[in-house]
């Protein structure tokens, strides 16, 4: 028995790495965009992880007038203020949130389809 213990090697987790990353606030300084299927063809947009200095309201009426659609700011108890915009907007919103120097381009995650 003491041979078969020496031959098998300590646990080894190959996950560590990942679980170490997404723990902390690591996480917090990602603005993610996603899209949720309505009903139909329709469907929404939305947009999370914004700093908390920004005015979301500002931003909400520069999308809405930039891209022609309709929206609005949720307020969920979870991920806080959520942007929600009427359409796929996922690559309009990435560019106009790199362009207006809000968020940039590394720390913007798209998920989705």
């Amino acid at each position: 028995m003491s041979e078969l213990d020496a031959q098998i090697p300590t646990t080894f987790d190959p996950f560590a790495e990942a679980n170490a990353e997404d723990s902390g606030a690591g996480t917090k300084e990602y603005v993610h965009i996603r899209i949720q299927q309505r009903n139909g063809r329709k469907s929404l947009t939305t947009v999370q992880g914004l700093k908390k200095e920004f005015s979301y309201n500002k931003i909400l009426k520069d999308l809405k007038k930039e891209f022609c659609c309709n929206g609005t700011v949720v307020q969920d108890p979870e991920q806080g203020q959520v942007i929600q915009l009427q359409g796929d907007q996922r690559k309009n919103v990435s560019t106009f949130l790199i362009q207006a120097g809000i968020v940039k381009k590394e720390h913007i995650k798209i998920h989705g389809f």
